[in-house]
């Protein structure tokens, strides 16, 4: 039973040993190596003694006891545990010849010593270099990129952290993921590095500035008043001039100042003839040419008795029109009943009702007049959404469910596609099976569209008038934490027939005759007279 086994940190003499058994005395050569994988086992030893003992009976045919080398030696040597096998092993190269079946490596790893020093010198002479010094300095960029985010190189002032407030509801709502080309992380970084944030001020200016790269007319920062007032106007009253307005969509052939969606009946605005589609171009002696409608609507307001003059463009006419403000009653309702000429005390009953705003009280007040006009023994209605420039958005879903008992109301999109579905399944239907006819203007817009398309592409309605305005994003307000807010586009609809209708509008299926009132007496009159101009035949109003 011979074996061999050493190390040396350099090259040595070869060694020699002699082992006495019953066998011949044989003599193996020691081959010295520097180093092998082995080497950090912790059967490494410095013993003065090398010789090789056999301990254990001989049993041929099975591994034998443990054998263990040891012999004088001043060189570092392994003291590998070695079992002893009845087979016979040369490596392919013949550096090492191990006779009666001693092994000194388990066999997984049986190659030749010589791949084996090659892949030593490669491990010991690459890890360190290579391997280590990289997996170091990537753990220190790591390092340094936690203590980048855990701990700013600056602290953080409460002007900072309202700019920042506003980012992130930017960040969370706005529909456009790209945000209009740009990196956002990346401009919040360089904004709160390089803009002065110093006073409120220059905060809101801030603020302003980030906004504008969206290049989005209808995502706008509001200051404390600013915000109030657009809250008001979703509530019950304003104190103005009875307007509302919006950019040019293009349909008119105007791409400068600001355009007149609606004038609330009764209003100042509406009693000086300013009318849908006129073009405010300047308000007391200020362009609108670069204004925006939130400015616009500020400069507006006021106090009540207090006046504005405006500059408005009414088709080729150019008018200056002084007006006092006054508050502005915004009852989304107002209806009546029509009684037709033929049938006696028995003529059919049409119930008119104008939604002149989706305000917080509109839904409630359309179920209202619908079940006060049923009492009076209605058979059919006509909604009247002209003019109507909108409001808030949950208002148009649920006056829509009154007027149907299933169906798709309306799709919100955003730039991968349909994100929600708004729809009803008849539980808030109240009015489901009258039949109905809407009227509709180049006045009615966002809200007004919404219940307006869910009424045509589900066959519930007739639409007659003139195409609508074409406002197919939505907007959400949030509030900031001073009291200031951000109006953020933050979807784009279509209808149930997945029509996108951003400057383009809802086409009517009917047109209404030119000369066609507005107000709820005349259109009774309308219904009544058959010698009218604008005279509308109730089987034609009501056709399908």
């Amino acid at each position: 039973m011979e074996a061999l086994l050493g190390s040396s940190p350099s090259p040595s003499p070869s060694l020699s040993f002699t082992i006495t058994r019953r066998n011949p005395i044989t003599s193996f050569k020691g081959l010295s190596w520097n180093s092998l994988y082995s080497r950090s086992n912790n059967s490494r030893v410095y013993h003065p003694i090398l010789r090789l003992k056999r301990s254990g009976n001989d049993n041929s045919g099975s591994c034998s006891p443990l054998c263990y080398i040891e012999q004088m030696y001043r060189n570092r040597m392994f003291s590998q545990p070695i079992r002893r096998c009845r087979k016979i092993f040369i490596d392919k190269q013949s550096l090492l010849v191990i006779q009666n079946g001693l092994a000194f490596l388990p066999r997984k790893f049986k190659t030749s010593l010589r791949k084996t020093l090659k892949h030593s010198e490669i491990f010991k002479s690459i890890v360190p270099e290579i391997f280590v010094r990289s997996c170091i300095g990537l753990m220190l960029v790591m390092a340094v990129n936690a203590a980048v985010v855990k701990a700013p190189s600056f602290a953080l002032t409460e002007e900072n952290l309202l700019f920042l407030e506003a980012w992130r509801t930017i960040d969370r709502a706005y529909i456009d993921k790209t945000f209009n080309g740009q990196s956002w992380f990346r401009y919040r970084e360089d904004a709160l590095r390089n803009e002065p944030m110093n006073t409120r001020q220059e905060t809101y200016a801030a603020i302003k500035k980030m906004l504008a790269t969206l290049d989005d007319p209808f995502t706008r920062f509001l200051e404390p008043e600013k915000f109030k007032s657009l809250r008001s106007g979703t509530q019950n009253a304003l104190t103005g001039v009875g307007l509302s307005i919006g950019y040019p969509s293009g349909k008119n052939g105007s791409a400068f100042g600001l355009v007149v969606i609606s004038a609330s009946p009764g209003g100042p605005a509406n009693r000086a003839g300013i009318s849908s589609g006129d073009i405010i171009l300047q308000i007391d002696n200020t362009s609108t040419e670069n204004m925006g409608i939130y400015d616009a609507a500020e400069r507006l307001q006021g106090p009540e008795g207090s006046g504005v003059e405006l500059t408005v463009l009414h088709g080729s006419e150019t008018r200056q029109l002084p007006l006092i403000r006054e508050k502005v009653s915004l009852n989304p309702v107002k209806s009546r009943i029509c009684k037709l000429p033929t049938g006696g005390d028995d003529a059919p009953l049409i119930g008119y009702i104008k939604l002149s705003t989706f305000n917080q009280n509109a839904s409630g007040a359309v179920r209202e007049a619908i079940e006060t006009l049923r009492k009076n023994n209605v058979k059919a209605f006509v909604l009247d959404l002209r003019d109507n420039s909108g409001g808030l958005f949950p208002e148009g879903v649920e006056i829509a469910k009154i007027w149907l008992d299933k169906g798709v109301i309306v799709y919100i999109c955003d730039s991968r596609g349909v994100r929600d579905i708004y729809d009803t399944d008849g539980s808030n239907v109240v009015a489901a099976s009258e039949p109905l006819a809407v009227l509709v203007n180049k006045g009615t817009a966002s809200a007004s569209e919404i219940l307006a398309g869910a009424l045509k592409d589900n066959k519930r309605a007739q639409l007659f008038g003139e195409p609508t305005y074409g406002k197919g994003k939505i907007q959400s307000v949030f509030q900031l934490s001073d009291g200031s807010g951000v109006a953020v586009t933050v979807a784009r609809y279509e209808t149930p027939a997945h029509n996108d209708i951003d400057k383009v509008g809802v086409i009517p299926d009917h047109p209404l005759p030119a000369s066609f009132p507005k107000d709820d007496e005349s259109f009774c009159n309308c219904l009544q007279n058959p010698a009218a101009a604008c005279h509308l035949d109730r089987v034609e109003l009501f056709s399908k």
